[in-house]
């Protein structure tokens, strides 16, 4: 676990996260970005962007480093590679975790943009049930037994021979084999999934083909804001947010795509601006109360 408390972690190295993170600068704030790589948004691959004010005719690629440069230069704002994989609240404070590290926060800006996939059939219903998005953190609860990895994250061959290595019976299950995927471990092919199970995972069906397991575990890029934190309040796949951005949970703060349409850089950044600025406020007056 890390040492450090950041005053706001910042989920999301889009526009709407780096905004976030140079507001929380400017206000005084600690910031942690957890994110992707910024070239690797999708941003980065717009030929041409011409409707943001001021940076006529410049490409994805440049305007995200020019952010990033930006905002990574802003005093009291780190940086962290990954995709959080679990989250939670506890004694006035939030804890996320990337990989084995955990990372704790007195607020949270979500500004992960728009979970494109659609959860499988039975994902939401056997969370917490034997489906798992973190191989690292659930791992050995299933030595010795069989899981399934249902591969879409770049780094989920490397995953799938962790949960090998600790003893599981691994099978790894995406549309197309990935580089790097150990021999040893059965591959299937499929597009079409669903996870089997009533009061627990019993299986996944792929394509038609049923494959027994106690196990599921979905690697993805991203993990959807509402997978991440129960009792998030959505519509139609967007996180609701008032005026300030705050979401219906205390501390949680939303900006850019994920809250809605229009999914617009230049709202995107206003929004990241604006969930920084009444999160530091937020935690303004929590710090009242405490020495009141």
């Amino acid at each position: 676990m890390c040492s450090i408390t950041y005053d706001v972690l910042i989920l999301g190295s889009g526009p709407a996260g780096l905004s976030a993170a140079l507001q929380c600068s400017a206000r005084g704030k600690t910031a942690l970005v957890i994110g992707n790589p910024p070239q690797t948004s999708l941003l980065a691959k717009a030929k041409l962007v011409d409707n943001y004010l001021g940076l006529p005719n410049i490409s994805g690629s440049a305007m995200i480093d020019a952010f990033y440069t930006h905002a990574s230069k802003a005093g009291g704002v780190s940086f962290v590679e990954g995709r959080a994989l679990n989250a939670m609240s506890m004694g006035g404070g939030f804890y996320v975790s990337v990989g084995s590290d955990v990372y704790q926060g007195r607020a949270v800006i979500l500004a992960s943009g728009v979970a494109r996939a659609r959860p499988y059939p039975g994902e939401q219903e056997l969370l917490g049930k034997g489906v798992s998005y973190c191989a690292t953190c659930d791992g050995m609860l299933y030595r010795g037994r069989d899981v399934a990895v249902i591969g879409l994250a770049q780094d989920a061959h490397e995953e799938a021979a962790m949960l090998a290595k600790i003893g599981c019976k691994v099978t790894f299950i995406a549309p197309r084999r990935p580089d790097g995927l150990d021999d040893a471990i059965p591959f299937i092919k499929a597009a079409k999934l669903s996870i089997i199970g009533t009061e627990k995972v019993e299986g996944v069906l792929a394509d038609d083909q049923a494959i027994p397991c106690d196990g599921v575990f979905l690697l993805r890029d991203t993990v959807a804001p509402s997978a991440l934190f129960p009792g998030l309040a959505t519509e139609s796949g967007y996180i609701q947010v008032d005026r300030t951005m705050a979401t219906n949970l205390p501390g949680v703060f939303a900006a850019g795509d994920c809250t809605g349409l229009p999914l617009q850089v230049s709202k995107a950044v206003g929004e990241g601006q604006t969930a920084a600025h009444f999160a530091t406020q937020w935690l303004d007056a929590q710090n009242k109360q405490i020495h009141n």
